[in-house]
């Protein structure tokens, strides 16, 4: 009977007990089974609905990017690489003095061959002028990279330059790439009002899929460039054994000067699909690769396709028949170069009298000083600035304006689209 009392004793919290452990046990597999349903909710929205409009759809970083910028109602700003080897300090300075503006972004690039002093000069050139410490929109590549312009040398400055503009400022529509020898056909204020109503996303890349003899010359041998690896620069040379054309790509070629918008920047950067390193590595071994690796990416990118406008922008005279370069313009080409409506012109020698022309009857620009704009203020001209949004264009304005627009018309259409 005592036994049974103390039996009797331990009822009451054993069941207390149990109790409690029911109901925890109960909690957590209702509260394991509500994140289960969560999860699980989570893993499918990652797949098509179909018949479920109220599911939503998870975006991949890559569709972030692939949306094109809307329309902006303010003026546009461009971001310039304007390169230079040994010996044209002088040719890049007067190239970058006639295309600057408050508004834009300008880097700078002598390479490895030149001088340190030369250099030195460029950037202490940049540092004293007050414009530049003013609007801080002018920045020099101090590290210079060798650049071998026949090897794929020149593909990774530009590249370079690219990610710099990228870090430095989001303030920008549209890259440019230039060299020392080339020079401005308008002005800027010709230039921004002219790109002021079009698509920010459109690229002008001149582009084909006829590769001629190139195929058999160029796309098919292999070469090494030593820029790559020395500090000294010297010609590219070939390897054996020659190699097929690709079947996972297309190739096209084209011309190495371009313009170039800032979405497609972001993409040859950051290469979200893997077909931009994929393509970079394949031209590191392609003679002239600047001639055909930017046509290559853009024409084998689907959502960039459409963006397409086939120019440069450029006028630029072959001899006949064509050599490695372009034949040096002169007074002679000037009503040529007028007539293109184009809004740059190379190549050109240091200092031409074709120049002093231009400066004087396209870009009414005097020695030593800026091109004037709307932005100018001040005695000298352009010694001050104004209102930076007001805009002066001029007949060469008129003259590009033409040429966009049957440009813009076309690639509309869809001619010449990576065909």
């Amino acid at each position: 009977m005592g036994s049974l009392n103390v039996e009797k004793k331990w009822v009451f919290p054993l069941v207390m007990s149990s109790l409690i452990c029911v109901f925890l046990l109960a909690t957590s597999l209702n509260m394991g089974l509500i994140s289960s349903l969560h999860t699980m909710s989570s893993f499918l929205s990652i797949f098509p609905s179909h018949g479920m409009p109220n599911q939503t759809r998870i975006s991949f970083a890559e569709d972030k990017f692939k949306q094109f910028s809307p329309p902006s109602p303010r003026i546009p700003r461009f971001a310039y690489l304007i390169s230079g080897s040994r010996g044209d300090l002088e040719k890049l300075w007067r190239t970058l003095q006639s295309l600057y503006h408050p508004l834009n972004h300008y880097v700078l690039h002598l390479d490895l061959e030149s001088p340190a002093d030369e250099r030195l000069e460029l950037v202490s050139r940049v540092e004293k002028e007050p414009m530049f410490a003013k609007f801080g929109n002018v920045f020099m590549i101090t590290k210079a990279n060798m650049v071998t312009y026949r090897g794929p040398t020149m593909v990774s400055n530009t590249l370079h330059a690219c990610a710099i503009l990228l870090k430095r400022t989001r303030d920008w529509d549209w890259f440019i790439n230039l060299s020392a020898s080339d020079y401005p056909l308008v002005t800027q204020d010709d230039l921004l009002s002219t790109f002021f109503g079009l698509n920010r996303d459109l690229n002008f890349i001149e582009h084909t899929s006829d590769l001629g003899w190139k195929e058999g010359q160029r796309a098919m041998p292999l070469i090494i460039d030593p820029g790559l690896y020395q500090t000294t620069k010297s010609d590219v040379f070939w390897v054996t054994p020659r190699r097929a054309l690709p079947t996972a790509f297309k190739l096209f070629t084209g011309s190495a000067w371009m313009i170039l918008s800032r979405s497609f920047v972001e993409y040859l950067i950051w290469g979200w699909d893997n077909l931009p390193r994929t393509l970079l590595m394949y031209y590191s071994n392609f003679l002239s690769s600047p001639e055909g690796y930017f046509q290559t990416v853009v024409c084998n990118s689907p959502e960039y396709v459409q963006t397409l406008v086939n120019h440069d922008m450029h006028y630029i005279a072959w001899d006949n028949p064509p050599t490695q370069h372009p034949h040096t313009l002169s007074l002679n080409d000037s009503n040529d170069m007028i007539q293109s409506g184009a809004a740059f012109a190379r190549k050109f020698k240091r200092d031409d009298p074709v120049l002093d022309k231009i400066d004087k009857e396209l870009l009414h620009r005097k020695s030593g000083s800026f091109t004037p704009g709307g932005w100018c203020s001040g005695n000298p001209p352009c010694s001050k600035v104004g209102n930076l949004n007001k805009l002066k264009p001029g007949p060469g304005a008129q003259r590009l304006q033409r040429l966009v627009s049957g440009l813009v018309m076309s690639a509309k259409h869809g001619e010449n689209q990576c065909q």
